[in-house]
């Protein structure tokens, strides 16, 4: 995604650490580019607001029940097949198969 103008900070590193940026795990040099980005690329922009508030949903309907260690893995593992470009089939990763390791 990218809104076609040149930035200090590109597109592609924004949307590459944006859950750092919502869960404040960076350094302050570094939120500071991203807000600047935030203020010139309204596509980015966007996508903050939407994670933001997709995280905000999970953390209230969800915030209290604790994630069992294979599923958040299991998640993780899916997002970042996604991140890479990979197409991966409709599953719910809660009911995938469990390999031989996970019992």
């Amino acid at each position: 995604m990218s809104c076609g103008e040149p930035h200090e900070t590109d597109c592609s590193e924004v949307l590459d650490h944006l859950y750092e940026f919502l869960d404040r795990e960076m350094p302050d040099g570094e939120c500071t580019k991203f807000e600047v980005h935030f203020e010139e690329c309204s596509p980015c922009l966007e996508k903050y607001g939407l994670e933001q508030a997709v995280k905000k949903l999970v953390k209230r309907c969800c915030g209290s029940d604790d994630v069992p260690i294979d599923l958040r893995a299991k998640v993780m593992g899916r997002i970042e097949l996604i991140r890479e470009g990979h197409v991966l089939p409709e599953q719910d990763v809660t009911t995938a198969p469990v390999t031989s390791q996970e019992q």
